[in-house]
């Protein structure tokens, strides 16, 4: 793929992230252009060649994607520097990770423990808050061992590859 079409793609994926999401645009490019580049792991230094941008800048575009769970670093022994991986392998990159909702359910029912003596009006965002939290955490375990079914049945067949991480598909 040339090189211009993986910055035009990166700089879509920038846009769309910034948009959706409110990343920095470096964010968004990193992880756009990761999801293209010839080398399925690059270092640092790559990724600033890449995209024309500092190595602070790609540093932390990179911090705030681990924090997400959408990226990965490894090393490989006798390296010096780390390679960076799109990981779309965990429940958190792929925003099934029901921790985030459980503690914005824990968050509303203590804002509706602080309105407890509140009427039903002033209590009602907290109210639906708590209750689609609890709707999500009781859902999204279904849903993503739902996925991970039909993630095994593409690989079997040969529609999506397995991650580097779990050898090939047999």
């Amino acid at each position: 793929m040339a090189l211009d079409a993986q910055l035009t793609f990166a700089d879509h994926m920038a846009r769309f992230c910034a948009r959706r999401y409110s990343y920095p645009p470096m964010v968004g490019r990193v992880l756009g252009y990761l999801a293209v580049c010839d080398s399925p792991a690059p270092t640092i230094a790559e990724l600033s060649d890449a995209l024309l941008a500092s190595r602070s800048a790609i540093a932390n575009a990179i911090a705030t994607l681990e924090s997400v769970g959408q990226v990965m670093r490894t090393r490989t022994a006798g390296e010096r520097m780390d390679r960076i991986s799109i990981d779309i392998t965990s429940a958190r990159g792929l925003g099934m990770d029901n921790a985030e909702y459980e503690e914005l359910g824990a968050l509303a029912r203590e804002g509706l423990d602080v309105l407890r003596d509140a009427p039903p009006e002033r209590r009602a965002v907290l109210s639906e808050i708590a209750a689609f939290t609890e709707f999500l955490t009781n859902r999204i375990p279904a849903l993503y061992a739902e996925w991970q079914k039909e993630r095994e049945v593409l690989i079997a067949a040969g529609e999506i590859p397995a991650s580097p991480s779990e050898g090939p598909s047999a």
